[in-house]
């Protein structure tokens, strides 16, 4: 199965701006969600698991989906379920040729945080931290990607206050 990031409108089929139940609805196929809500905190996710790769659906301070995150399978597995950007798998591409050809593309790719490198405007936050012993770069961090995050325009306007 392929997963396509399509920021900053989500990861077909499930979308930004669906309510929980619409997003439930639209992947059938991806079995039994674990749901999570919480009405005083006025969120919710729903939270899937994909060939070992996790899947969160999040509603945040309202009740449409606000953020799609997408988790890596972890040290030793492998998934045949891909999440792709651009062609890129992002869990097996390195993250500095994914950060490379996402400014290719002519997107502001922000390291400021290099454990959580943002891509304001298009909404796209990375991971790259983990306890695990993972292949690791120059700057120790992992040499991949370990969560993928795809919210609205203004997800990470906060990062990146000139994109506002």
């Amino acid at each position: 199965m392929d997963l396509v990031l399509d920021p900053p409108r989500g990861v077909a089929p499930v979308l930004l701006g669906m309510t929980l139940d619409e997003a439930l609805a639209a992947v059938p196929d991806w079995g039994e969600p674990r749901v999570l809500r919480r009405p005083s905190r006025n969120s919710a996710k729903a939270s899937f698991t994909l060939d070992h790769v996790g899947v969160q659906a999040l509603v945040e301070g309202g009740t449409l989906v606000t953020a799609i995150e997408l988790w890596w399978p972890g040290e030793g597995r492998t998934s045949s379920t891909r999440v792709l950007l651009h062609g890129d798998e992002v869990f097996t591409t390195p993250a500095v040729n994914v950060f490379r050809r996402a400014a290719d593309r002519g997107w502001k790719v922000d390291t400021s945080r290099p454990e959580y490198p943002v891509i304001a405007g298009v909404s796209l936050g990375f991971t790259r931290q983990t306890s695990q012993e993972v292949e690791r770069d120059a700057d120790g961090l992992p040499r991949y990607v370990t969560s993928v995050l795809v919210g609205g325009e203004d997800y990470y306007g906060h990062r990146c206050p000139e994109r506002r």
